[in-house]
């Protein structure tokens, strides 16, 4: 029922994406464009010049800390980056220029998911004897991420603006309404297990609050109590990490490469083809092994799930997972995130509880924002002094926003509250995002700018 309920979200996504996307050809295809000047503003005169204002102590950049801080607590407690909230931010109250905020969003997010994924590798998983990072997920969504961010940066240059403002206004809305409904069914479900729980401790106490019998009941097997060093080496699989490494190199490589060619030429499209198949070979190798261990568990009636996603994987569940993934980097390339609106959401959909959901969104946006970051360095489109100053707090601010939630998570018991934090923060960066995308595109239509799909290769 849920895969059922998830694929009907995506079909309405996908189905208002097109919508979208054909009215631009529809209204638009008969213009030309009116000069080079036009064609250099559909995206923005801000967006074409850089602006760095200087690192110095201000009010600005006392707000800007403040919202950083709290914007990557949230965000990587939830699993989302945050990377809606940065870019206006950084644009608004700090003052850079469009390029330049999407490339520091990326280091915001590549500190506060590196912080929370070395906090969540030092703790155990709530319910089982398995590390709290599934890397069977990671490795399955994360080559076809980073697959679909780097075609999301080629179609963010297609694009007009105001058409990646109504794509984001409707999948964030989408998503964080999606998002907010699980989690009022999450804490239904808690309510009514601890009422359960409270009748059962009823039962053992009388009237007086006397203790019916004096014996506690301890677990058949006791759980070992492990040291944080045990439980970071039980944690980390250096098999899968290599193989995430391995694709992370490639893609850098690749990407760095294809940087300082021509656009359009041959060897940019054969190098930007080359990444297809070193997503599919790892997304294959885990997708097969998935398939056949299901098969094999189903043919011996064992109905333990294979990883933390409770879905059946047959061919069809696995090739809507490839899709999703595809989907969320192709917004994470639009918007300049990590992909975490769409990833985020979906680990939860499938089953995934919300700390294991958090904890391998964020591994897998780690891969990829740190991925942009270092393209960006080599390209200079961000100042040093403001990118160090921003990861700093933002290195604080993931590593105390998962310290706390979860403090708040285990005394009162309800993971849902995580899964709130999620929906709240791709709704607040449903209307910063928008607030600012309809700011620009009003002004765009106010200076007869072209509104239609530029060129890629004369853009």
């Amino acid at each position: 029922m849920a895969v059922n309920n998830t694929r009907a979200f995506v079909f309405y996504l996908v189905s208002c994406f097109s919508i979208a996307s054909l009215s631009v050809w529809f209204f638009f295809s008969n213009e030309t464009y009116h000069s080079n000047l036009t064609l250099q503003n559909s995206h923005g005169i801000s967006s074409s010049l850089r602006v760095w204002p200087e690192l110095r102590f201000s009010w600005k950049l006392v707000l800007a800390t403040i919202i950083g801080f709290l914007g990557s607590a949230c965000g990587t407690v939830g699993g989302v980056g945050g990377g809606g909230i940065f870019v206006p931010m950084l644009t608004l109250i700090v003052g850079f220029d469009t390029k330049s905020a999407a490339a520091l969003s990326k280091c915001m997010i590549m500190g506060a998911s590196a912080s929370s994924v070395w906090y969540n590798l030092r703790v155990t998983h709530p319910t089982k004897e398995v590390p709290i990072i599934d890397y069977d997920l990671a490795l399955l969504f994360q080559p076809m991420l980073m697959l679909g961010i780097t075609v999301g940066v080629t179609l963010s240059v297609v694009f007009p603006y105001w058409l990646i403002t109504v794509l984001i206004i409707i999948l964030f809305l989408g998503t964080s309404s999606r998002s907010f409904s699980k989690a009022i069914e999450m804490w239904k479900e808690e309510s009514i297990l601890k009422k359960e729980m409270a009748k059962q401790q009823e039962t053992l106490v009388n009237s007086r609050g006397e203790l019916l019998i004096d014996t506690e009941y301890q677990p058949l097997v006791p759980r070992e109590e492990k040291t944080r060093f045990e439980i970071l080496c039980f944690n980390l699989r250096w098999k899968n990490i290599s193989a995430l490494l391995l694709v992370w190199v490639s893609f850098l490589l690749v990407n760095v490469i294809k940087n300082d060619l021509k656009v359009c030429s041959t060897w940019y499209w054969v190098l930007f083809c080359l990444q297809f198949p070193i997503a599919l070979v790892v997304f294959s190798y885990e997708a097969v092994k998935l398939y056949k261990e299901h098969n094999k568990r189903m043919s011996t009636g064992n109905t333990e799930t294979i990883c933390e996603a409770s879905i059946a994987w047959t061919p069809v569940n696995i090739g809507f997972c490839a899709f999703c993934g595809v989907l969320g980097g192709i917004v994470g390339g639009l918007l300049g995130s990590g992909g975490g609106f769409i990833l985020g959401p979906l680990l939860l959909e499938i089953g995934v509880i919300p700390q294991v959901a958090s904890a391998t969104a964020t591994f897998v946006m780690m891969f990829s924002s740190s991925l942009s970051v270092v393209e960006f360095y080599l390209l200079k489109r961000f100042p040093i002094p403001y990118a160090l100053y921003l990861v700093a707090i933002s290195i604080l601010a993931g590593f105390w926003g998962q310290y706390f939630v979860r403090k708040v998570v285990a005394i009162l018991k309800r993971a849902s509250l995580i899964v709130f934090i999620l929906s709240g923060v791709i709704f607040a960066s449903a209307l910063t995002m928008g607030v600012v995308g309809v700011e620009k595109s009003i002004t765009m239509i106010q200076n007869h700018e072209f509104m239609g799909f530029l060129g890629l290769c004369s853009s």
